[in-house]
């Protein structure tokens, strides 16, 4: 075995998208940093969907960018096909979806980490950790090499004892026939980390020129391209975009399933772990929803250099002669070319509540996890995290109190909170409904919530903090110019009005109470505000958002400072509730094991009663 021996400030453990943020943050931090992989090759790889962002996703992308991650400039360098969804509804759950081209991607991301200074990329598995009094102080790899540091990031994704399974074929290996990583969680366990087994899923893979698009509806992208990134230019993305293709399943294909539905892995019980129920195979469309006589499926592009398309919609895990027919049942998949099999992947991951709202481990101290280990699904959420993670790592070792965002302040504030508190017995889904905040937690205001404590954090460089505040004087500007603008009742605006569909006014009123009305917009009333000042496409939204929904806003913020009340009532650490007369036992059972930090924490533990907070308030008080 080797005896190499060598130095660090921060391990990070897995090169997927949590990786890669936790990777780039403690490097552009100021850390010596080195990022262990089972294959340089799976750098960001997408093994799943080829695309970034979505419902709620897309708002994960834009705060990772807010915070100087790079998730949304690498799918702005390589998309196929973007758009915005849900813009037939309110601002607060527009997002922006687009199809990534994989091998650009992968590549794309691999050269930003290779091109990184303080930053190294080692092929090797980690298989040990190196624990001394409590706290992590190294990492060993299979080949025996010890790597000594003041802080590790666990990035490990899907690959931890990771099992692919269609069928009765069984193989031992991570997603996309890569290595698994079969060591490290036995270390873990013998940590006393607890540990558990879920389970995810990927849809075959198709050649294009097997595929009747005739018989298909074409999803194109949009017209006028949106960015992820608030550093990059919109006008230099506009390009000419890939399709995407819809059909649906029909009868035949679920009397197909349901023939065979005892030769799925899923029912048969040779799957143990649990599957993400709002990212459900096919199989269990088709039992759950036995009154649905369609399901949608979408053809996606793999990229622009193969003619592999992705079945988005038809993951399973049945056997390959089950997959042939069930795919080609499927209008204009007649004959399809299976080019890999669709199959089910479980894997090891941690319980999150293990660790603290900071993403380190309550018992571990430098030892952070992130990403799909800690039993969350999706490349956004996994990105988001392992932001986080890298960020109060690098921290703890400048001797800084970590970055935490609570639920009022960012979508990774909820999911982070969710994760560490509450009981997950599914791989995790981001899903705007999770946000109580979601009108504050845009994802076109990102930027103006959170960029200012990247550039706190030395992850946002001086040119770009000094833009924000520029686009923040400037909306707040042109907010009050518009509220304190009036319009007479003339003929002109009368007639302005009329065409519009709007109440013809009775006296002169403010221009903001008339973007307050459904029909109008601060752009629509460009025609009768000839004072208004040149700006930003960017700028111009948030003022008509700002204006259009204030009364929403303001009720929400009211809410926000009752919810801040909660959150400022810490709990010290040391804090004994079996002291505590008047707490339910349970209620002891629970705060006991996960620790909340705080009053607000408290309240979201499965078990505990608003009546248990009250106790908890009036103790607390009384110390």
């Amino acid at each position: 075995m080797s005896l190499v021996e060598e130095y660090a400030d921060v391990v990070v453990v897995g090169a997927g998208h949590a990786g890669c943020e936790a990777a780039l943050a403690c490097a552009r931090m100021g850390m010596q940093t080195v990022i262990f992989t089972v294959s340089v090759d799976s750098i960001a790889l997408m093994p799943c969907n080829p695309n970034i962002g979505g419902s709620s996703k897309g708002h994960l992308v834009r705060e990772v960018d807010a915070l100087g991650g790079e998730m949304g400039k690498n799918i702005d360098k390589t998309f196929i096909q973007s758009k915005m969804l849900n813009r037939s509804k309110g601002p607060a759950v527009h997002s922006l979806r687009a199809q990534a081209d994989k091998s650009d991607y992968t590549r794309s991301m691999r050269q930003v980490l290779e091109q990184t200074e303080n930053l190294r990329i080692k092929q090797l598995e980690v298989t040990d950790l190196l624990v001394e009094e409590g706290k992590l102080v190294g990492v060993k790899t299979y080949s025996g090499s010890v790597f000594h540091c003041k802080a590790a990031i666990l990035c490990a994704g899907t690959y931890s004892k990771a099992r692919c399974i269609y069928g009765d074929v069984s193989m031992y290996t991570g997603p996309n026939g890569l290595a698994a990583a079969n060591h490290l969680t036995d270390s873990m366990r013998s940590l006393g980390i607890e540990l558990r087994r879920f389970k995810t899923g990927t849809p075959a893979r198709i050649a294009g020129p097997s595929i009747d698009y005739s018989k298909m509806e074409e999803q194109k992208g949009d017209e006028r391209i949106v960015p992820f990134s608030f550093t990059t230019d919109p006008d230099s993305i506009q390009k000419e975009q890939v399709s995407c293709w819809l059909t649906y399943t029909n009868e035949t294909t679920h009397e197909i399933i349901r023939k065979n539905i005892d030769r799925s892995p899923l029912f048969s019980g040779k799957i143990e772990g649990t599957g993400p129920r709002y990212c459900p195979s096919i199989e269990d469309k088709v039992i759950k929803f036995a009154d649905k006589d369609r399901h949608q499926v979408f053809i996606e592009p793999e990229g622009i250099h193969t003619n592999e398309m992705y079945i988005s919609g038809m993951s399973s895990s049945l056997p390959e002669d089950v997959q042939i027919a069930m795919y080609r049942s499927v209008p204009g998949l007649e004959h399809a070319e299976l080019v890999k099999n669709a199959y089910a992947i479980e894997y090891d991951c941690i319980d999150a509540r293990q660790l603290k709202l900071s993403l380190e481990f309550k018992n571990i101290r430098g030892l952070y996890s992130a990403g799909q280990f800690n039993g969350s699904s999706g490349y956004e959420e996994a990105a988001a995290q392992g932001l986080i993670a890298g960020i109060n790592a690098a921290r703890q070792i400048q001797g800084k109190e970590p970055l935490i965002l609570d639920r009022s302040e960012a979508y990774i504030g909820v999911l982070i909170d969710d994760l560490v508190t509450k009981e997950n017995f599914e791989p995790y889904r981001m899903m705007t409904s999770r946000a109580e905040y979601r009108l504050l937690l845009r994802q076109d205001n990102a930027d103006l919530r959170l960029t200012e404590k990247g550039y706190e954090i030395g992850l946002i460089d001086e040119e770009r903090y000094q833009k924000l505040l520029i686009k923040k004087k400037q909306i707040q500007e042109e907010t009050e110019r518009i509220e304190h603008t009036f319009v007479p009742d003339s003929a002109v605006v009368q007639s302005f009005l009329s065409r519009h569909g709007s109440t013809e006014l009775k006296s002169s009123v403010s221009l903001g109470e008339l973007i307050r009305r459904p029909e109008l917009s601060y752009e629509t009333l460009a025609e009768i505000d000839p004072g208004r000042p040149n700006l930003s496409a960017d700028v111009q939204d948030q003022v008509n958002i700002s204006i259009k929904y204030k009364g929403y806003l303001d009720r929400q913020m009211k809410q926000v400072e009752q919810f801040k009340k909660l959150e400022k009532k810490k709990i010290p650490a040391s804090f004994d509730y079996n002291q505590i007369s008047g707490l339910r036992l349970e209620a002891q059972q629970k705060l006991s094991k996960f620790r909340p930090a705080s009053i607000g924490q408290a309240s979201r533990i499965a078990g505990v009663s608003p009546a248990d907070i009250s106790v908890l308030l009036v103790h607390l008080k009384n110390q």
